[in-house]
């Protein structure tokens, strides 16, 4: 069943709307803006409808917010209002709703505005996911990982939340290609970015196939040492898959990781960011391979093993 949020600080409007729509959809309601935002960054929404008229932050404000943050900014908004005169109504749409409703309103046409808009969101998700999906493994490939990093780096700015990033990779790949064959080589590569994406399931997660067998993931939220016994635990789990490797090289197929958590402020570099996490997994690579290696922004260093 589809989801769908109900921003309104009128008890019974939100009502009025919930019993439209209760059949149909499954409903999350909040009565403030700032509970609204939370409530849209948490969930997986397929439409919000929102009130324009609400006291401290209004309607227009937070779908300002709500478009200019990754998470959120795909979900179709449709205002309802008691403003009815064309310059709202243009403001609205011109901050991306997708649709504008003024009170009293007809409960048909509500329904049917809410379906429309939600197979249209239906129809831009499957297009928009169909050409940000790395076609040997399934997870996201490097066009969407360019795409929305900056997003992750953005949100984490301004909500002042810690930043991390990791760049792994399979050690030894390509005497395991020589050793096994190509077609081994991609079933090791998929195996690794099924038990890999399994553990980045979170709204805030990206985990993505950067090239080759080579792979980045973006998470919001972990202090530096936890997300280096996060990563650990990554490394772990792809070693305990016991797929073999050349024995001169080593027992089982296993990966290095390297990242960087830090808190970042308006003005801080993302590439540069990328590139220490990069020297992290070289770091790895150098002190010999099968673990993780991870820094903060002080300089301080976490080296498994």
């Amino acid at each position: 069943m589809e989801k769908v949020l109900v921003i309104d600080d009128s008890s019974v409007q939100t009502e009025f709307l919930c019993s439209i729509l209760k059949d149909s959809y499954e409903l999350t309601t909040c009565h403030t803006a700032e509970e609204g935002l939370r409530a849209a960054t948490e969930g997986n929404f397929s439409l919000i409808l929102l009130d324009v008229v609400m006291p401290g932050m209004d309607g227009f404000q937070l779908l300002q917010e709500l478009k200019a943050t990754e998470i959120t900014r795909y979900i179709p908004v449709i205002l309802i209002t008691s403003l009815a005169d064309v310059e709202h109504e243009e403001r609205g749409l011109l901050l991306g709703a997708v649709d504008y409703v003024t009170k009293p309103f007809n409960p048909v046409i509500i329904k049917a505005r809410v379906n429309t808009h939600i197979q249209l969101y239906r129809y831009q998700m499957q297009f928009k996911e169909q050409a940000m999906v790395d076609g040997l493994t399934g997870v996201a490939n490097r066009r969407r990982y360019k795409e929305e990093s900056l997003g992750r780096w953005r949100e984490a700015i301004r909500f002042g939340l810690p930043f991390s990033i990791c760049m792994f990779d399979i050690d030894q790949f390509k005497v395991y290609n020589d050793t096994f064959g190509h077609p081994e080589g991609d079933k090791a590569i998929i195996s690794v970015a099924k038990t890999a994406s399994s553990f980045f399931q979170r709204s805030t997660d990206l985990f993505a196939r950067y090239g080759g067998e080579e792979f980045v993931a973006v998470f919001l939220g972990s202090q530096a040492e936890t997300a280096f016994e996060f990563m650990k635990t990554v490394r772990q789990s792809v070693e305990s898959l016991h797929i073999p490797h050349n024995p001169e090289v080593s027992p089982w197929l296993t990966i290095s990781a390297g990242g960087i958590t830090l808190h970042p402020k308006e003005g801080d570099s993302y590439d540069t960011c990328l590139k220490l996490a990069d020297t992290m997994l070289y770091d790895a690579k150098r002190f010999g391979r099968n673990r993780v290696v991870w820094a903060n922004q002080s300089g301080e260093q976490w080296r498994e093993k």
